[in-house]
């Protein structure tokens, strides 16, 4: 017979270390989190881009927490590691006005819904992503009073979306206050590194997490480790990959995946939004090179076999 986890439902918006923990875990302990899709339930699987700029923003991207972990200080590291996760079968991709890495070439809303199952995605009949999934928000509360807003990533982790901590990766999080305060949301089935116009295939997902402290460790920032298992088995037609040349590395970012977009319009035949959508879940932006100055490279690589 498995023993009981404690399932947290209760979510709040925001990091804030005032807030009053939901429950006290000590290392060792297994927690499970019910969490809510990025939209905070705002979206259905019926909802259509006329929905998209109804957002009450103020309820977006809310994390399940926080959990006092029990005899955590200011200077341990906080380990989790992620167990599983049970997904659910659907779920969105969106364009939001001003958000996104291309946010002023794609000013309008525009809304894509994905079906999935714990093996692969499928974003249209013609692509096939596989299901990857993993929580795209998660940390613990700095030792700034708060409220702080849940979109950067910091120190001490938040909205990370590194789409390496999944089943069976461990993250660490440098922790400020005491019982480090740790919360989690924004789950996701799939998406590419870069999360380039700003959401992946965002779903609700339940997550089992399992807790741990590393004494004094004081690290400066998140770490993670993630198993053999755990990396990408999309490769089996190889990558196409564009790539963005300059001085400043965000601009050769948007330069790559511009490249990409018209790489899939020509390749592909994809609409602008559904190519840089496709940007966002599938295409992964690595820095190749930072060492020649005065410019840097960004590629963009995309990878063959999700195409039927």
């Amino acid at each position: 017979m498995k023993p009981h986890i404690h399932t947290i439902h209760h979510h709040h918006f925001g990091w804030d270390n005032s807030l009053t923990p939901q429950l006290h875990a000590a290392p060792g302990d297994t927690l499970e989190f019910a969490i809510q899709d990025a939209s905070g339930g705002q979206l259905t699987e019926h909802s259509t881009a006329a929905d998209v700029p109804k957002f009450d923003f103020s309820l977006t991207n809310p994390v399940n927490g926080p959990v006092y972990i029990d005899g955590a200080e200011a200077g341990d590291v906080l380990s989790v590691e992620i167990l599983d996760f049970q997904e659910s079968y659907w779920g969105w991709t969106g364009l939001i006005p001003g958000f996104g890495l291309l946010a002023a070439d794609f000013p309008d809303p525009w809304l894509h819904i994905s079906r999935y199952d714990r093996a692969s995605v499928q974003f249209t009949p013609e692509i096939t992503l596989p299901t990857r999934p993993f929580s795209g928000t998660i940390g613990l509360a700095p030792a700034e009073k708060g409220p702080h807003s849940v979109v950067p990533p910091r120190r001490v982790g938040g909205n990370l979306d590194i789409r390496d901590l999944t089943r069976g990766a461990v993250l660490y999080l440098p922790v400020e206050v005491p019982g480090a305060l740790f919360s989690v949301g924004d789950t996701h089935a799939c998406q590419g590194d870069g999360e380039v116009c700003g959401t992946a295939v965002e779903t609700a997902m339940n997550v089992q997490l399992r807790f741990g402290l590393l004494k004094g460790a004081k690290y400066s920032a998140p770490r993670f480790e993630v198993p053999a298992s755990g990396m990408a088995q999309v490769d089996r037609e190889g990558y196409y990959a564009t790539t963005g040349v300059g001085p400043d590395l965000f601009a050769a970012a948007q330069d790559a995946v511009r490249a990409m977009i018209d790489h899939l319009g020509r390749a592909y035949r994809l609409g602008p939004e559904l190519a840089y959508a496709l940007c966002s879940v599938a295409v992964d932006l690595k820095i190749s090179e930072i060492v020649d100055a005065p410019n840097w490279v960004v590629s963009a690589y995309l990878p063959r076999g999700i195409f039927g």
